[in-house]
């Protein structure tokens, strides 16, 4: 393999999507699906298969308050058995909902707040080689409580959601020592501490375009 110098502007990602022969679904799940595809590579005669999980696409949001403090919630997941500290976050599966609402839905559904400023931070996709799902975490600031009359009853795992406020350098030693592993979470503090050391000239507009949003979303 050659390696060649790599410029400042050929640092994005490009669409380049290969020819499907066949496409079906191997799993109607209750919240995502499976797909089975085969596709060819160019120039290699011999097609490819490949599982993955199908996706509505998902928002999340780092939350801060006045001292620059995180917001993190700590809830239950089950396939790794495990509470993680994590931020708010939820799926894009109202139809015809626009990222932006869905995340200020979240946070008020998952911590009972809202906020006056509201960016985008970051985008991901959250594991491409298994699954289609695309992330975009907002920055929201300005936070106050929902009114008490207002607030969103939780169920199922959000029930027992914990929520609090961290130190932002706190939260970045927990990212690196690996006591944090939510890739949400730590994706979130690092660019929120990166943002914040650039004074936050890195930010984009809420409504920014996200070319990775899924075509399944909403």
């Amino acid at each position: 393999m050659e390696f060649t110098s790599i410029t400042a502007d050929q640092l994005r990602d490009r669409p380049d999507p290969r020819p499907v022969d066949e496409s079906e679904t191997v799993l109607d799940g209750a919240i995502w699906n499976v797909r089975r595809e085969t596709f060819r590579m160019a120039g290699q005669e011999k097609p490819l298969v490949r599982e993955f999980i199908t996706h509505p696409g998902a928002v999340s949001i780092v939350a801060l308050d006045e001292q620059d403090r995180i917001l993190l919630i700590n809830q239950y997941r089950h396939p790794v058995g495990m509470r993680m500290w994590e931020i708010p976050a939820g799926l894009l599966d109202v139809d015809g909902e626009p990222a932006l609402d869905a995340a200020q839905r979240e946070l008020g559904e998952e911590a009972d707040l809202v906020a006056e400023q509201w960016d985008t931070l970051v985008d991901f996709d959250n594991s491409p080689g298994s699954s289609a799902e695309a992330n975009r975490i907002f920055l929201a600031r300005g936070l106050s409580e929902v009114p008490t009359g207002d607030r969103f009853a939780r169920e199922g795992e959000e029930a027992e959601i914990v929520a609090g406020f961290a130190d932002l350098d706190d939260a970045v030693d927990a990212v690196l020592a690996g006591r944090i592993a939510s890739p949400a979470a730590a994706l979130g503090i690092m660019a929120a501490h990166t943002a914040k050391a650039r004074g936050w000239r890195t930010l984009r507009p809420a409504d920014a375009a996200w070319p990775a949003r899924p075509e399944l979303a909403g």
